[in-house]
């Protein structure tokens, strides 16, 4: 499946999951902030890209979880240095690098982007293969 055909498809998902037009679902996108979804959405999109690439996606595996109980990780209301490690290693799809400036947990959802979830779904497509 090529990149295309993948972004295809999660633009397919995403406008189902979050009932928003498909000219919404721009790569530089965020879930939360342009897309509007809320934490009750990402287990649909979870449960959607699944089905439609055939996946199964852990828990924790593309979006983060439990990071925010961990006082190593976060700080007066931001990430701390390992808290931003532990997110680049946790989630390569994810694009960290929108928050690294202000690692305030507020900004944590910037990194989920359109094309931060087609990364997520190339690369899980690319270790089942």
């Amino acid at each position: 499946m090529t990149r295309d055909e993948i972004e295809g498809k999660v633009r397919d998902v995403l406008a189902e999951a979050l009932c928003i037009d498909e000219d919404e679902v721009v790569p530089t996108a965020t879930l939360t902030g342009d897309l509007g979804a809320e934490s009750i959405d990402f287990l649909d999109i979870v449960f959607r890209l699944e089905q439609a690439f055939a996946l199964k996606i852990q828990q924790g595996e593309l979006f983060p979880d439990n990071l925010q109980q961990d006082p190593q990780y976060v700080r007066d209301g931001c990430l701390t240095e390992h808290g931003l490690a532990a997110l680049r290693e946790r989630l390569p799809h994810a694009e960290i690098e929108r928050i690294e400036d202000d690692p305030r947990l507020a900004r944590v959802g910037e990194v989920f982007t359109v094309r931060a979830i087609v990364n997520f779904v190339e690369r899980k497509l690319g270790a089942v293969a």
